[in-house]
């Protein structure tokens, strides 16, 4: 290295370790911090605990990874917001989500404020465990936190409780987020998958109420997919006029696509009302 014109330096060993980590030689990562170790002028330093921690963690070897993390803290090394982030994260995608747990709680009693990607990293693995009680709890705590609700966290939220079934929950979310005064990216998806569940239900009271109190909020249906389960649902009910009703409702705010208009073609040819289609001018939107 020093024949070559490049002085060592922590910052160098580290870029190294990372590089053994990445071509899969843990042999040659624990020689560079064992060099490291009896150096006077390029010790082991937070950084480098990090690489090790990362490395770990990234190559699935938790009990290596835990090894280190406590190495560091009895070097009296402090783990900043980004050593938390990359552990929490890193734990919820491999599935770990109790060590997530153990993180995150460890980093809140040493005083580290979580940032929104770990927050968001918190709740998604709460909801691939299912816990619809617990992702209550943490959303109640990210608002004690004083921050908004992301739309990235709403349609985790829309995700798990359209899989659960639950509705209900949906619209206690809907109602605290509006209370909470949420921006409209997060309370469009919570609009819009209530709507898709009360759809998929055949439940129109409820479906035009829902989409009635989203336009009135100035909002309006952002994916085909939703739109085209509400017409699935008119067509099962054959309730065409209501369906007509409910074009004219959305026509200022949302365009049929090609799919949408699609479906409308096929739906009333099948219901021997063909006639609708010239009226609506959509007759040349069918394949």
């Amino acid at each position: 290295m020093e024949a070559n014109g490049v002085q060592p330096t922590a910052g160098v060993f580290n870029s190294l370790i990372h590089v053994c980590f990445s071509s899969g030689n843990l042999f040659t990562a624990i020689s560079l911090f064992e060099i490291m170790e009896s150096s006077e002028g390029f010790i082991p330093n937070s950084d480098t605990y990090d690489a090790y921690i990362s490395g770990f963690l990234k190559s699935g070897i938790f009990d290596s990874m835990q090894a280190w993390y406590s190495a560091k803290k009895a070097a009296d090394l402090n783990s900043n917001i980004e050593t938390y982030q990359s552990l929490i994260s890193g734990c919820v995608k491999l599935r770990n989500y109790e060590l997530a747990d153990m993180f995150y709680k460890e980093m809140v009693v040493s005083g580290v404020m979580p940032n929104l990607p770990i927050l968001e990293c918190m709740l998604e693995g709460l909801c691939k465990r299912r816990s619809s009680g617990q992702v209550k709890e943490f959303l109640a705590m990210v608002r004690g936190y004083g921050w908004k609700v992301s739309e990235k966290m709403a349609e985790m939220v829309v995700g798990l409780h359209t899989e659960l079934g639950k509705v209900e929950r949906l619209e206690e979310l809907l109602e605290t987020l509006m209370e909470s005064d949420q921006n409209s990216e997060a309370l469009l998806p919570v609009y819009c998958g209530i709507i898709r569940m009360y759809a998929l239900m055949d439940r129109l009271d409820y479906v035009e109420y829902s989409v009635g109190r989203m336009l009135k909020q100035g909002l309006s249906f952002r994916h085909e997919e939703d739109v085209e389960k509400v017409i699935c649902s008119y067509f099962r009910l054959s309730e065409y006029d209501r369906l007509e009703l409910f074009l004219e409702c959305i026509k200022g705010s949302y365009v049929l696509t090609s799919s949408t208009i699609d479906l409308l073609v096929s739906g009333y040819k099948r219901a021997g009302l063909s006639d609708k289609l010239n009226d609506m001018k959509l007759a040349g939107g069918s394949s």
